[in-house]
């Protein structure tokens, strides 16, 4: 069983010469290895991950402590990668004592401190997209001599169930031996916790279960990695560090009924996961571009993650290809039963698939639409299946209709909200923007393949979370009159191993219970789920809660309806589109998330004026700021950095020295 991604996250202390010792690039200190900080006066003496979830929401703090032993100022910078679906709620800095906290402002005020900073020779920068799933959050200070710093960095999530479980991902890089290093990791799961394991990449079996424990009780889980200053060294005799690789928490909860209802403080999540249902059957369009471009490798990934796919189809179930380049050509008429001949078949027009001509991505995905609706009206499948389109291409349309709103618009208009459309990138060569809001509007989601040697896993990977549709035209209900500020309660599917979750608010604190219903559209008949809280034993089965941290519902509620708002923000237009944003603006404020909408503004007074370093958060689709390198012998010989920074993603430097100096980078 595979797992849901969550706080995936890369720790990474590397530092470099302050003052007349700077090293040559900025760009070395966020990825080389450096020698160990100790050698260089600058020891990292703590780094501790600290994460506390509570009914899915994880509160994540990690925290890093250096002091510089040297005589004169070093520079260290503090890289944390985390996941990108992860709101940072805070980050504070602690030099000799004094903390200089973060706030969380909208984004145009931020902009305005920003280009400040930078017009009076200070550099500003935000969070940068870093890899698959990840963002980098980088800050890099100056330590005088003899002065200790604290980098602080906390960030929430809502953890997805992901084919049967929760992961929490760990990408540790310390870059050298810390004589305090830490993992700790505690669960309170009011259903129960049912399983709960932590492995490591980097480290033996043996190794591990001795720096290793991990517990779990009816309601609480816990995981400690403490490793020794011996246990960390690469070899009996070695001062460099073996901690270098993946460190992976997975959990479950307990399923006796099919939901689960939550309520603190007028507050409620309501998770809902049933088990044991008979698996819908379901029509697949695979709509693939075999366009030049996606010749060589690419296609030669496709077509294996395709046969790997056939081998998994269901013989209920009913499939076609369609592909499309400069025009459209298909393997069947029609959509055509998945039987052991058929399916041969399949297999052997797959590995006859080749490229060529251009990208027609309109035809291509009218063909495949069309084909589910014919299937459809002339009951060709069964009355009691689900539709689906899966679409993959590397670029852009360039023949046929190539406008991307009116793509859009003729998809929209096809599809008629009768099933979804999930849309797979491949690469970074196309507008993935176009794909996610065209997945959007017709309740799919878009997914980025990665051109690496595991593409075709992805693709299957991501084949597997959609192959076995439970329940269809989902619907879940409350007592009328009764809640406000509902979070999205219908959906299309609900795929084995995922989990809907629900919010809202309660328009009266003291009822005596509450009732939820949730109905939808099995295999062989129509079903009903109720779930009835009565809230004074709610209230006592919420006691024990050692584990929560403040009014997580709440903070849950605010996770959640601001993600969603972001994602309906994204297919919205004029009037529609700003109260979109302005309601997640709102709530991106009051709850201190740093979300597209807002920048978080880290203040540190120095000789009678601030200095400010700004986060924040991009987008999958977006474009940042380019910075451009300026060399240290274009600087004044008092010059040191108040930044570092770099592309997409930077937060400004702070300096523990009492001169005034100017950037090290600067932006066009």
């Amino acid at each position: 069983m595979a797992s849901v991604w969550w706080p995936c996250l890369i720790l990474a202390l590397l530092s470099g010469l302050a003052a007349s010792g700077f090293p040559r690039s900025p760009f070395r200190l966020l990825g080389v290895s450096l020698p160990p900080l100790c050698h260089l006066g600058l020891g990292v003496y703590s780094t501790i991950i600290n994460s506390k979830v509570t009914s899915r929401f994880a509160h994540n703090v990690v925290t890093t402590r250096a002091v510089n032993r040297a005589d004169k100022a070093k520079e260290v910078s503090f890289d944390v990668e985390l996941p990108k679906t992860a709101f940072i709620t805070n980050f504070t800095l602690t030099i000799d004592g004094v903390t200089y906290p973060g706030n969380v402002k909208e984004k145009e005020a931020a902009k305005k401190q920003y280009e400040k900073a930078v017009s009076q020779g200070k550099t500003a920068g935000l969070v940068k997209a870093s890899g698959r799933k990840l963002e980098k959050f980088t800050v890099s200070v100056n330590v005088a001599a003899g002065s200790k710093v604290t980098f602080e960095l906390t960030y929430e999530e809502l953890l997805k169930r992901h084919k049967g479980k929760y992961e929490m991902y760990l990408k540790i890089q310390p870059k050298q031996l810390v004589k305090h290093f830490e993992i700790e990791a505690d669960i309170f799961e009011p259903q129960g916790i049912s399983m709960l394991d932590a492995v490591a990449s980097f480290i033996t079996n043996d190794l591990l279960g001795s720096a290793l424990t991990k517990s779990f009780s009816g309601k609480k889980g816990h995981v400690s990695f403490k490793p020794s200053l011996d246990q960390q060294r690469s070899c009996p005799t070695c001062t460099d560090s073996l901690l270098n690789g993946d460190f992976t928490i997975t959990y479950d909860v307990n399923r006796e009924s099919p939901g689960n209802v939550q309520i603190v403080n007028g507050y409620f999540v309501h998770f809902f996961a049933p088990q044991g249902l008979p698996v819908v059957p379901k029509s697949v369009a695979f709509v693939i571009d075999v366009s030049s471009s996606m010749a060589g490798r690419k296609l030669e990934q496709t077509k294996e993650a395709l046969l790997r796919i056939l081998e998994d189809m269901k013989e209920e179930d009913y499939l076609n290809f369609i592909l499309f380049s400069g025009d459209v050509s298909t393997w069947k008429e029609h959509l055509v039963q998945a039987t052991p001949e058929n399916l041969q078949e399949a297999k052997t027009f797959v590995k006859s698939i080749d490229d060529k001509g251009m990208t027609n991505i309109n035809d291509g995905l009218l063909k495949g639409i069309s084909m589910l609706n014919k299937a459809r009206e002339e009951h060709r499948v069964q009355e009691r299946s689900t539709s689906i389109v899966i679409m993959l291409t590397d670029g852009d349309a360039n023949v046929g209709e190539s406008r991307p709103e009116k793509i859009q618009e003729n998809v929209r208009n096809a599809i008629g909200g009768k099933f979804p459309l999930y849309n797979l990138g491949f690469g970074n060569n196309l507008n993935y923007n176009f794909l996610e809001n065209m997945a959007l509007e017709n309740q799919g989601f878009a997914r980025r393949i990665y051109e690496d040697s595991d593409a075709d896993l992805q693709l299957q990977g991501f084949y597997e979370e959609v192959a076995n549709p439970l329940l269809t035209g989902v619907k879940v209900e409350y007592p009328e009159n009764a809640i406000l500020d509902l979070t999205q309660n219908t959906y299309q599917h609900f795929y084995d191993g995922s989990e809907i979750v629900v919010a809202g608010r309660l328009v009266e604190e003291d009822m005596n219970s509450f009732k939820a219903d949730v109905k939808g559209h099995g295999a062989t008949n129509d079903l009903t789920f109720t779930e009835e809280v009565d809230m004074k034993e709610m209230e006592k089965a919420l006691q024990e809660r050692d584990y929560i941290f403040g009014d997580y519902i709440e903070r849950l509620w605010a996770y959640l309806t601001i993600e969603q708002l972001l994602e309906k923000r994204k297919k919205a237009h004029g009037e529609e589109k700003e109260n979109l944003t302005a309601q997640a603006l709102d709530l991106s404020l009051k709850y201190h998330f740093v979300t597209p909408l807002t920048s978080m503004v880290v203040t540190k007074p120095e000789d009678n004026e601030d200095e400010r370093a700004i986060a924040d958060k991009p987008g999958e689709g977006g474009i940042g700021m380019e910075p451009r390198h300026v060399l240290p012998d274009q600087l004044p010989a008092s010059s040191k950095p108040l930044l570092l920074c770099c592309s997409r993603g930077r937060l400004r430097s702070l300096s523990t020295s009492r001169e005034r100096r100017r950037p090290l980078l600067q932006h066009r």
